[in-house]
């Protein structure tokens, strides 16, 4: 078992009847750090001399998450695309002055080849004349190769080599284009569009995965999107009126004739697995059949990855460690995801260790739950490798970094301060990992924070690294046959330029709720709300068990007001697991900005399970 002290349910509940195979044995893994341009200590003009880079090819800052961003592999599993940040670049019209800002590289993979340039890494974005690139977000997170090697996604930009690829000395900044993408926003198709985030292509390489947030008062919601890429070279309506990739037949991620997870029948509170809640659309699975995508939690404080089949709405769930995860790929034979996830960190126990609780409580803390697994910047991910049909029994996939060398400051593949950002992302093959990993570097250690920054060990001392993981005993896998899709996912909504607003399930209104357990026992519900808003929820649990394995008894209280969460919890575990989750006699307070991810709070919030105590993190780290 990779993990102490998890019992899971018993068979998960899903909507999909499949039949799921035995879980994989663990792989030889081999890794690689790719090289990187060297550091700049300034970011003046001319500060990056051809002492430190005698190639001209540019110098990056040393900070930490944020500084560079992993992506996609092209088709040849030869050149991966990054994200970086240049300095120092000396003043037009110096040839290497095109060197600075954000701005997308290739680096090759192989050991000892190198570009024109006398580097491993060459920049395609770097100075495409302004004509060439008019109207473009700019913003070029999470860089992913079209297929066909000649585009690139990066961010809510395309990046374009016409004819050639994007790795080949032909493509050049003159014969580069960048090219917006652009999703209408008005009746008239008036304006810039809609602001979008978190772009990721469908396997048939027409159509795009996406984010919108909303924002209404002081709070934040998100919908996700599908919708066909369509090139307009002359569009007449919009901003920009250049060239761009128009967003067309799109559709809201939403279902609104299904219910949300939890409901009520009477006074019975209900749990329906069959639920569509796409809080955030990841990806997709390699048939492109499935829309991968965080969704609302199956049990207490777990945050998990859900897959909902486009066309028949048939949803399961992939991931169900308690810890929290985010960033998944499939690989394009459609046979394993890579995620990043905080297990093995202890980052999430404290609050979602204790399996088989239902998510009641969540009405009030599931944002609270998303954010704790950050501090800052510092994300506590690692980078898995599971199957196909995703975490089951005592199966959590396989670290790809290992388990070994786990110590503090070691700079080991495994070194818990250095963590992995987001996403991980799959060479054609299906027989390579690409991913990041950055240092701990403060506020996030050293100063109030207990943890103690630790020097890079890297070669160069850069706070970040690039890792390939291969897999030598794997077979070369043909990707799995992808058919382009229809624009219409009939479960969902369509979309309508200019609408902002999208059906919004019933909110289960004040009073007092019984909620059954699949085997065993109940538990007692208490909603309470002030000024219209829910802003308290008390569960007293009965013996309740929802796998016939463990059981529940005690309580758990938790209310919401300007100043935080406040949270009482005395609920004791008996049976396969044996454990408790408790607060201190005061309670447990916390506030957490969602965007910031830095906590605050006091009192303690402890679970044990079969003698091994998690406890919640301090203020700030």
């Amino acid at each position: 078992m990779l993990f102490h002290g998890i019992a899971l349910l018993g068979a998960v509940i899903s909507t999909i009847a499949v039949s799921i195979p035995a879980p994989p044995p663990e792989e030889v893994i081999h890794l690689r750090r790719l090289p990187l341009p060297p550091l700049v200590n300034s970011s003046a003009i001319g500060a990056c001399t051809t002492t430190v880079n005698p190639n001209k090819s540019g110098c990056l800052p040393n900070g930490g998450a944020g500084t560079i961003q992993s992506g996609d592999f092209l088709p040849d599993g030869k050149h991966v695309l990054v994200l970086v940040n240049y300095q120092g670049a000396p003043a037009a019209p110096d040839p290497a002055s095109i060197y600075n800002g954000s701005q997308i590289i290739l680096i090759k993979t192989e050991r000892g080849e190198y570009f024109p340039n006398g580097s491993p890494w060459k920049c395609i974005t770097c100075g495409v004349p302004a004509a060439n690139k008019v109207g473009i977000h700019y913003n070029w997170e999470y860089p992913q190769s079209f297929r066909d090697g000649k585009r690139a996604l990066a961010g809510a930009d395309i990046i374009d080599c016409g004819k050639h690829d994007l790795a080949s000395d032909a493509c050049t900044p003159n014969n580069t284009f960048i090219f917006p993408t652009r999703l209408s926003g008005t009746t008239d198709d008036s304006g810039v569009g809609v602001s979008t985030r978190e772009h990721r292509i469908h396997p048939d390489q027409v159509h795009l995965g996406f984010n919108v947030l909303n924002f209404t008062g002081p709070s934040a919601g998100q919908h996700g999107f599908f919708g066909r890429l369509q090139f307009n070279a002359n569009p007449a309506t919009g901003t920009p009126l250049a060239p761009r990739y128009d967003i067309v037949n799109a559709s809201v991620l939403l279902s609104p004739n299904r219910l949300a997870h939890l409901s009520i029948n009477g006074t019975q509170i209900m749990r329906n697995y069959n639920a569509i809640t796409v809080g955030e659309a990841r990806g997709f699975s390699g048939d492109g059949d499935e829309v991968t995508y965080v969704g609302s939690p199956w049990e207490s404080g777990n945050i998990d990855i859900f897959a909902t089949d486009l066309t028949t709405g048939a949803t399961r769930r992939v991931t169900d460690h308690p810890e929290y995860c985010d960033p998944i790929t499939a690989s394009p034979d459609n046979q394993w995801f890579a995620i990043m996830d905080t297990r093995g960190s202890g980052r999430q126990m404290f609050l979602a260790g204790m399996r088989g609780i239902p998510p009641i409580t969540d009405l009030l803390t599931v944002a609270f739950s998303s954010s704790t697994r950050n501090n800052g910047l510092r994300r506590f991910f690692q980078t898995f490798v599971i199957d196909r049909y995703g975490d089951r029994g005592d199966y959590f996939g396989q670290r790809v970094t290992g388990n070994e060398n786990a110590k503090n400051g070691s700079g080991h593949w495994n070194d818990p301060t250095w963590n992995s950002g987001a996403d991980p992302r799959w060479s054609l093959d299906s027989r390579q990992i690409v991913f990041d990993q950055f240092n701990t570097i403060s506020p996030a250690c050293g100063g109030i924070n207990p943890l103690p920054c630790y020097p890079s060990k890297e070669p160069g001392g850069h706070n970040y690294r690039i890792i390939v993981a291969s897999f030598p005993n794997r077979k070369k896998a043909a990707p799995a046959v992808v058919a382009e899709r229809p624009d219409t996912v009939p479960w969902a909504i369509p979309y309508i330029p200019g609408n902002t607003t999208y059906p919004v399930p019933p909110a289960i209104p004040p009073g007092v709720y019984t909620l059954t357990a699949h085997k065993a026992g109940y538990a007692e519900v208490n909603i309470t709300y002030n000024s219209g808003s829910m802003n308290g929820v008390r569960v007293t649990y009965h013996n309740f068990s929802d796998d016939g394995l463990s059981f529940l008894n005690g309580y758990e209280n938790v209310t919401s007001d300007s100043a935080g969460l406040h949270w009482w919890s005395s609920i004791y575990q008996t049976g396969k697991v044996n454990g408790s989750k408790l607060t201190s006699p005061g309670g447990y307070h916390a506030q957490i900005d969602v965007f910031v991810n830095e906590l605050t709070n006091n009192g303690t919030l402890t679970t044990t399970l079969d003698g091994v105590t998690y406890s919640n993190p301090e203020s700030y780290t």
